[in-house]
């Protein structure tokens, strides 16, 4: 059935995100507004049971990749043994988890048993006072200490990303660099994207191209040949000549990649995004809820035939992240 999920301009969307909650116990600026947004209702998100099925129609479909993510996918209840549930039941799949790490510390006995593929972590900054600022609420030392406390198995790849904001942390490069070669971790920085008109103003905004210029030994940063992973990402690894360092460098705006977009997300009331800059959604939820498989896979086949070309509105966003998914 994998022919299900190629889209008119022949891309195979076999990487799936899949939002847990549209809680979290942060309140990141860009992410959301800092007087927050009304929690979704409980009994209209999707339960794990219908998740769990979703995954079961999903694999049939010829998906490769499923990354949970939020919200903070570690506040909902119940999460880590639905997770160890889905890695037994779909043991083919890779699995990755997004999430702001501030609760890793006390999950990691749970998770790294399960082998994840991949576990990203936001991280903006280093400095104390300005964490607690870009999140409203975080303590810098909780994500730390979530970030040492599940890195060094071989299986997992933990990835720092970094949203870079123009007079933020755009400074801090040289410092984030030093700390992730320090603890074995890949940071990647990412564009900010213009996904909240209230926050986003090309004031802020930092290029791809500004970046790699910045870095420092910008000369020593060889950008990655050879075969890229029919699963992986949006990012473009670079590695320094002298150190071995990686970099990945996300430039969802100056340099989108949607000619090799290769992923769909369900948002957690269950609704079927194929862009994440789509304004509205095919709701499965209650298809998910009958466990109808032809409705399902219909309602796939329709997200996959309607996904855009690509994005073009740069200069206004749309919904807050907290409510997509990532």
């Amino acid at each position: 059935m994998e022919r299900i999920l190629r889209d008119p301009m022949g891309r195979i969307l076999n990487y799936i995100r899949i939002s847990i909650t549209d809680r979290c116990n942060f309140r990141c600026r860009y992410c959301m507004p800092e007087k927050g947004v009304p929690w979704i209702e409980h009994d209209l998100i999707l339960s794990y049971e219908d998740i769990l099925f979703l995954c079961y129609v999903l694999e049939k479909m010829g998906a490769k990749k499923l990354r949970f993510t939020g919200g903070e996918p570690l506040v909902r209840r119940g999460f880590l043994p639905f997770l160890a549930q889905v890695r037994h039941q779909f043991s083919s799949m890779e699995l990755s988890l997004t999430t702001n790490g501030s609760l890793l510390t006390s999950a990691a006995p749970q998770i790294l048993p399960l082998k994840l593929k991949s576990i990203n972590v936001s991280l903006d900054t280093l400095g104390p006072e300005k964490f607690r600022y870009i999140t409203s609420t975080g303590n810098l030392e909780d994500v730390l200490a979530g970030i040492h406390s599940v890195k060094g198995q071989t299986e997992t790849e933990i990835k720092i990303n970094t949203v870079l904001i123009k007079g933020f942390n755009d400074e801090e490069i040289p410092s984030l660099l030093t700390f992730a070669r320090n603890e074995g971790v890949l940071l990647r920085l990412i564009e900010f994207m213009p996904l909240d008109s209230g926050v986003w103003s090309k004031d802020c905004f930092i290029s791809a191209d500004h970046i790699m210029a910045s870095l420092p030994d910008a000369a020593f940063w060889e950008k990655e040949k050879g075969v890229v992973s029919p699963c992986s990402g949006p990012a473009v690894y670079f590695t320094h000549k002298g150190t071995g360092q990686r970099l990945g460098i996300i430039a969802a705006v100056s340099h989108h990649f949607c000619a090799t977009c290769n992923r769909l997300r369900v948002t957690a009331v269950g609704k079927i995004l194929s862009c994440l800059f789509c304004q509205d959604g095919i709701d499965i939820r209650q298809a998910l809820r009958l466990r109808d498989e032809k409705m399902v896979i219909e309602s796939f086949m329709l997200a996959v035939s309607k996904k855009p070309k690509q994005w073009l509105d740069v200069q206004s966003g749309h919904e807050h992240m907290s409510q997509i998914g990532g």
